[in-house]
């Protein structure tokens, strides 16, 4: 399976006998799918089979616009009697309680449900033809969207796993450093446990103990390292397995900059510092394109 990334756009347009019509897709990141449709009025009937299709996606935020124009027809504005009848009767019963003014008409005609935009001329094989082709429409869009997605999600994909190859390279770089060698650790374990049996005073054989342990414990980085490591093999698989991986990739990510904190904070050695400090940064950048995967 491809990578796909969250951000695209596409447009799709269309005729269905005199009606004519508009797909406007965007989509942008999101954690989960959010897809946000509007309509003309009149045209609702159309949600239920275009939110079925967007399911076709895994996340992101989608905002998706219809647009809507019929020709060689005149709009017929209707009064709907029994929402005017209903609001009348409303007025006349607050009548007295409260001070106003007698409500003027275009205040009434602006009263939602009081007026009704129609057309006369519709003929229902007409409607239920262009509402299929609104349906059909919105799956082309959808699928140049997706097809958008797919081509910025290949080139993330790229972009990651050159990420991967520098973390690699810099977790080697780490694992070769003269201080991480068995005689340099034992030199510096061994300098310090002399500094604590100089300490003045009786030391307890015990405390040395558990001293000398903490000491060796925080100059080793071998856990930090072979973890690295792991994550670098989980992330390449999870790259080549492809689909909807950003979620599980973020999770690594994380991980990543666990171990990397550890290393840093573990560091005695200048050279192992400024390598722990490369790490962070390439580690910041592979989250940050991680955020952009679906």
């Amino acid at each position: 399976m491809t990578l796909s990334s969250m951000t695209g756009f596409s447009r799709q347009d269309g005729t269905a006998g005199p009606y004519a019509w508009s797909w406007e897709l965007k989509s942008v990141n999101g954690k989960g799918l959010e897809v946000r449709l509007r309509f003309p009025p009149g045209w609702d009937s159309v949600e239920v089979p275009v939110r079925a299709q967007s399911k076709a996606l895994a996340r992101g935020t989608v905002h998706a616009n219809l647009s809507i124009r019929r020709d060689g027809a005149a709009p017929q504005v209707k009064i709907n009697q029994a929402v005017l009848d209903a609001v009348v009767e409303a007025i006349r019963q607050v009548e007295g309680k409260i001070e106003s003014r007698p409500p003027s008409i275009d205040g009434l005609l602006a009263i939602k449900g009081v007026l009704e935009v129609s057309d006369d001329a519709d003929v229902e094989a007409d409607r239920r033809a262009a509402e299929t082709s609104v349906v059909s429409g919105f799956a082309s869009a959808l699928d140049a969207l997706m097809a958008m997605r797919r081509v910025e999600g290949e080139a993330l994909g790229r972009i990651l796993t050159q990420r991967l190859d520098e973390i690699a390279a810099l977790t080697g770089r780490a694992e070769a450093l003269p201080a991480r060698q068995p005689e340099a650790i034992k030199a510096k374990l061994a300098e310090q446990i002399n500094a604590l049996m100089e300490t003045p005073g009786r030391f307890d054989s015990d405390r040395l103990h558990q001293e000398a342990i903490l000491i060796a414990t925080k100059v080793d980085i071998r856990e930090e390292l072979d973890r690295l490591v792991a994550h670098i093999a989980q992330a390449r698989s999870l790259l080549g397995e492809g689909g909807a991986i950003g979620r599980r990739l973020d999770f690594l990510a994380q991980e990543f900059n666990r171990e990397v904190n550890t290393l840093c904070s573990k560091s005695n050695d200048v050279a192992l510092t400024t390598i722990g400090l490369e790490l962070k940064n390439v580690v910041e950048q592979f989250r940050e394109q991680v955020q952009n995967l679906e």
